[in-house]
């Protein structure tokens, strides 16, 4: 696995790469960086170049000062540019989390770049933006974390330590076993680059500042395959059941019941099996 920095969206990102072949890349979400994938790198990258950049304001990866630097249709746009210039017009984009948000927003912004699309654990954003205009009360208190994060510097005080990081482990994941002791440290590491709590905070404070004003999305024009762990405690399984009227080819969802929201930690042989099969269909 290489290590190594490109330039996109005129800002610099940092990525790991491993294999050769046809482009793949995984989008990490919050609190994560390029290390979420570390179950998946290893076997997607024996059939697949497998990329995995840390999103903006992540890790290695330039981190800018501003909430509105980080709206989606920015950070989808980096990813778009990271594509291109790593050298190939189109590629397979996985996402989780926040990574999942902005690979819905590649492929409905920047369609040309996007052969395939897989999504784990994050509604279409049009479904989002409906759960919260329509005051859906089960995904308000689900998502208090999200108004948590608006407020002025509590957030950054919590965030990214090492307790953060042991309490949502042992909350978070259904796999106990997902995140050992080495795990931990290197989240901890990411978070200690200078601004980083800051900057993966901003995500949230600029898709609630954006909400009600937040663009459109078009259908999704490449094929998508959803997986979703059905014991997610921060999203509703009921925001994934309108999800093929955003896709205009084809769409598949497969729920996992063993796993939560990090789903590819808590079943990664299943998530890999099945990015493995969507990733061979020839449709």
């Amino acid at each position: 696995m290489t290590s190594n920095f490109i330039q996109a969206n005129g800002i610099k990102l940092h990525y790991v790469e491993e294999g050769t072949g046809e482009l793949v890349v995984l989008l990490h979400g919050f609190p994560e960086f390029w290390y979420g994938w570390r179950n998946q790198i290893p076997v997607l990258s024996k059939q697949y170049r497998v990329v995995a950049p840390d999103m903006r304001g992540y890790n290695l990866s330039e981190k800018p000062a501003n909430v509105s630097d980080y709206k989606i249709e920015i950070l989808a746009k980096d990813i778009a540019e990271l594509i291109k210039a790593l050298g190939v017009e189109s590629a397979i984009v996985v996402g989780h989390d926040w990574g999942a948000a902005v690979a819905w927003a590649v492929a409905a912004f920047h369609p040309g770049v996007v052969k395939k699309l897989a999504i784990l654990n994050v509604p279409h954003p049009n479904e989002m933006k409906r759960a919260f205009e329509s005051f859906n009360l089960s995904q308000w208190k689900k998502s208090w974390y999200i108004f948590f994060f608006q407020l002025p510097f509590v957030p950054e005080r919590l965030v990214g330590t090492e307790k953060f990081f042991r309490k949502m482990f042992e909350v978070m994941p259904m796999n106990k076993k997902a995140f050992n002791e080495e795990d931990v440290m290197k989240y901890v590491e990411a978070y200690q680059q200078p601004e980083a709590i800051k900057s993966a905070i901003a995500y949230y404070r600029a898709a609630f500042r954006n909400l009600f004003s937040s663009p459109q999305f078009p259908k999704i024009k490449a094929t998508v395959l959803m997986l979703w762990g059905e014991h997610d405690i921060a999203l509703g399984k009921e925001l994934t059941y309108n999800t093929k009227e955003y896709c205009e080819k084809g769409f598949e969802i497969l729920y996992d019941s063993t796993s939560g929201h990090f789903v590819q930690h808590d079943n990664p042989d299943w998530v890999n099996e099945k990015l493995l099969k969507f990733f061979a269909n020839p449709v």
